[in-house]
């Protein structure tokens, strides 16, 4: 699993003009998955993430009420080393994908933290506002 991590004041997520998943103060997670991820993978990120003290004060989500907005993005995944064209095939397929997600935003939930999600699958637009900025690059 690959995740970009960004600090945010606030982030939402559209699908067809509507309001998919909405925080304010938190993180915004785009969360890629591969061939090989597993539970197991999920749960150890969602670890990470809820432990990492990169809000304001050195806090993390674990020590506040932040919340959290987790979309999932196959493109972390896209490999541009040939040609103009990315190659997807290091992203794992739907079917594979899909249930990984919801394994991560479940893993974030039983640690307490409140997840919006974006739709996954879907054409989405991201708006959100980056606090530093801060941005990290998370593999599991």
């Amino acid at each position: 699993m690959r995740a970009v991590v960004q600090r945010v004041s606030r982030a939402e997520v559209r699908v067809d003009e509507r309001i998919s998943g909405s925080i304010g103060t938190g993180l915004l997670v785009l969360l890629g998955i591969t061939h090989d991820d597993t539970t197991d993978d999920a749960d150890r990120l969602a670890t990470k993430i809820h432990g990492l003290r990169i809000l304001r004060d050195e806090r993390s989500v674990a020590d506040t009420d932040a919340q959290v907005l987790v979309v999932s993005q196959f493109t972390l995944y896209g490999d541009t080393r040939k040609g103009r064209r990315p190659s997807w095939g290091a992203a794992a397929p739907g079917p594979v994908a899909e249930p990984l997600y919801g394994a991560f935003c479940t893993a974030l939930e039983r640690r307490g933290t409140v997840v919006a999600r974006g739709e996954f699958g879907a054409q989405m637009a991201v708006d959100l506002t980056n606090d530093g900025p801060v941005t990290l690059v998370i593999d599991s």
